[in-house]
């Protein structure tokens, strides 16, 4: 039994984002709690491609008729995607994050928290040695000015406004922090889902259907609370995550790096124009990298461009328009990839898994 989890762990680390072995083994303690001894045995024979039964269960050496069944409901649980397409059932791998974990919001315990807690770092350490990142940070509209060089798809009120199916699911990092007994209270409903996925959360019943205003407006509950707007990074995001830096396992990863900038795909960083500013420090306290602190001698803010991801929260809280976001140089800017699925083909390339 040990051994068909293990093949599994190696299964999905050959996958774009991931899945690294650990000297503790909590990898195969999270793996046990998610997956039957028989469904992890199925798993091994899925691809990263949407199938129909027939050659999954040619690799697997199996009936199809008595495995279909399992696969349906290894979607249900979120071990897998499966999608009906006229009439037929479709199977495919999911990516551990994002993917497997983000579906079991409502699958939780406290055991399964308590290993995720542990293996998130080694999970995070091996994203952040790609050059292509799963996520972007995007600024939110209030912080963008017309004097910005800004694209319909660095904007998270213009991705919004370009979906036709939006819902809204549970944000998994507050849940699990709440379920410990350690929640933040911040927004919960914090996740929007795009297009396909959307369809695939309300299948599974996670989540709700919003309307493109609704959604908007909980993008402005998130920012008085000082979340950060992360979408999937491609041009049509299939999500965007709103963060908080005391929950989030990728914003507080991001946060313990020296230079977080360095690290997150984003074409923008904050500037204070010290004429202006007051020192009221408020662009400090909702600052969710720790990028700006006070100088004391002059009583100004000032920003740690190493640290600042230009999320442009420090511009919305700011009643002296003392600080704006601006382009980064050009040669720092990077265009995200036009879909989801090549930015993994980029990654897939990058720790030459292909």
């Amino acid at each position: 039994m040990e051994n068909i989890y293990k093949q599994l762990a190696v299964h999905l680390d050959n996958t774009p984002s991931g899945y690294p072995e650990t000297e503790s083994g909590v990898e195969l303690r999270i793996l046990k709690q998610l997956f039957t001894k028989e469904e992890a045995e199925l798993a091994l024979s899925l691809v990263l491609m949407l199938e129909p039964i027939g050659p999954i269960a040619q690799r697997a050496d199996k009936d199809p008729k008595d495995i279909e069944p399992i696969l349906i409901e290894m979607g249900v649980k979120g071990l897998i995607l499966h999608v009906t397409r006229d009439g037929v059932n479709t199977f495919m791998l999911l990516h551990f994050v994002v993917g497997i974990w983000e579906y079991q919001v409502n699958r939780l315990t406290k055991e399964l928290i308590k290993d995720f807690n542990e293996y998130a770092p080694y999970l995070i350490k091996d994203q952040f040695q790609n050059k292509t990142k799963q996520f972007r940070v995007v600024p939110v509209g209030k912080s963008v000015n017309t004097e910005l060089n800004i694209m319909d798809y660095e904007q998270v009120e213009n991705i919004i406004n370009s979906q036709s199916k939006i819902l809204v699911a549970p944000c998994i990092c507050r849940k699990e922090h709440e379920i410990m007994d350690k929640g933040c209270g911040k927004l919960m409903e914090a996740c929007l889902v795009f297009g396909s996925g959307a369809y695939i959360y309300e299948s599974r019943g996670i989540g709700r259907t919003i309307s493109c205003e609704e959604a908007l407006d909980i993008v402005k509950q998130g920012v008085k609370q000082g979340l950060v707007p992360q979408p999937s990074n491609s041009i049509k995001p299939i999500n965007i995550c709103l963060c908080c830096d005391c929950c989030c396992q990728l914003l507080k990863n991001i946060k313990a790096f020296e230079a977080p900038a360095k690290i997150v795909h984003s074409n923008f960083q904050a500037v204070v124009d010290q004429d202006v500013c007051t020192g009221c420090q408020a662009c400090e306290e909702i600052c969710p990298m720790d990028a700006i602190e006070m100088d004391d001698k002059n009583i100004v803010a000032m920003v740690n461009l190493d640290r600042c991801i230009g999320c442009g929260l420090c511009v919305t809280v700011c009643e002296f328009d003392s600080i704006s976001l601006t382009d980064k140089i050009e040669t720092e800017k990077i265009a995200p990839p036009a879909k989801l699925m090549d930015t993994y083909m980029k990654i897939a390339q990058e720790k030459g898994l292909f």
